[in-house]
């Protein structure tokens, strides 16, 4: 069969913006090496597989000189990450997926007569986050001790997620592309990001990353929100990256959860505990992980002690961590479509304002699987 002319530099940047490298592939293409030495070619067909494993279009291979991919928002990592600052097909795809949503959703309100959210860039740097939560917990119609009135902390993140989709934030957790379970999303690459608009407010959240540090993300990803301050961010070891605004962002979030001088109060009687995290989380109702961040962040443990934690953490998690995906199928649409644009979506559609073509484009779901998640919304059957 014959092979193709394809230029070595375009296979090695096809490996490197998925983030793999030729042993990752070589069991699946044994040849990699030499094709990246220009040694031999691979034929059409091996072509298009590596297209396949590297989510890159065929006709890239094709082109004179490698593409750049880029994203429409500031990408921040954690200082001192060693992985590659290139994003990955799947985040880049996931952007664009949720840049659609939110155009559809932004005209879509402009059109109903929704006013601009107000909480939307509320907020500036010089602010003391104490002021800054207060006045998004108002928002949000939370309380004051509205985390710890819940029975659990996986309790308090599902209350929190849902207040921030009824205030009007587009809120979308998911571990793969769109529906796609082949493409996962890495949460050592980006934990989340945030998508800033006066009307429709965007977060999404990486649901590949751990339930634990979700809360933190999402109260991070609310505080761009207030700031007006639109970005992706990585979060290592849940550290912020050398911005001023992420480091706001990360001082907002921890007040948010654990207000400081309720955080004083308590390390008194905690703080000689066998686990004082997991007595403050208790408190609180935010994690382990969460709890041990905000002594960080008060000085009340210091960098090497929170990092001793944290390394920890990840080695239980990692065998504790239940296998396999699971879970009612419907529930996670809830996640990765959300509650709120999947009703905006469906009843659009169903009241002809939307082809359900577009329907099915922007849900990712098609045929009687939207019918069937519209059923699970509590939304009536087609007209």
């Amino acid at each position: 069969m014959s092979t193709v002319a394809v230029e070595p530099s375009l296979l090695r940047w096809a490996l490197d913006r998925s983030h793999l490298s030729e042993g990752d592939v070589q069991h699946k293409f044994p040849k990699i090496v030499r094709w990246l030495a220009g040694e031999t070619r691979p034929t059409l067909r091996q072509l298009e597989s590596l297209a396949k494993a590297t989510s890159t279009p065929l006709g890239f291979f094709f082109l004179k000189e490698p593409p750049v991919d880029r994203l429409p928002l500031p990408y921040f990592r954690t200082a001192g990450d060693e992985a590659q600052s290139t994003p990955s097909p799947n985040l880049v795809a996931t952007v664009h997926l949720m840049q659609r949503r939110q155009s559809w959703m932004r005209e879509f309100l402009v059109e109903q007569g929704q006013e601009r959210r107000q909480f939307v860039r509320s907020a500036t740097l010089a602010e003391q986050p104490t002021s800054i939560a207060r006045r998004l917990r108002i928002a949000l119609a939370l309380g004051n001790g509205w985390a710890a009135a819940q029975r659990t902390w996986e309790e308090a993140l599902r209350v929190l997620r849902q207040t921030m989709e009824a205030a009007g934030i587009l809120v979308f957790v998911n571990g793969v592309v769109a529906n796609n379970t082949h493409r996962r999303l890495d949460p050592n690459e980006f934990r989340g990001f945030v998508m800033v608009d006066d009307y429709a407010p965007l977060v999404f959240v990486n649901g590949a990353d751990g339930k634990a540090a979700q809360m933190f993300t999402l109260a991070h990803e609310l505080a761009h929100v207030a700031f007006g301050s639109s970005a992706a961010f990585d979060l290592r070891e849940m550290l912020p990256a050398d911005d001023p605004t992420e480091r706001a962002c990360n001082r907002l979030a921890a007040e948010f959860l654990v207000p400081e001088d309720e955080m004083r109060q308590t390390w008194r009687y905690v703080r000689g505990d066998l686990d004082p995290f997991q007595s403050m989380a208790r408190q609180f109702k935010v994690s382990r992980l969460v709890s041990a961040r905000r002594a960080l962040d008060l000085h009340l443990i210091d960098r090497d002690g929170f990092l001793d934690f944290y390394r920890r953490y990840q080695r239980d998690q990692r065998r504790t961590a239940p296998r396999g995906d699971g879970g009612d199928f419907y529930a996670t649409q809830n996640l990765r479509v959300g509650r709120r644009f999947g009703r905006a979506v469906i009843r659009a559609a169903r009241e002809g304002r939307l082809l359900y073509s577009e329907a099915y484009q922007l849900t990712g779901l098609y045929g009687k699987t939207l019918d069937a998640y519209a059923s699970f919304l509590g939304i009536g059957g087609r007209a």
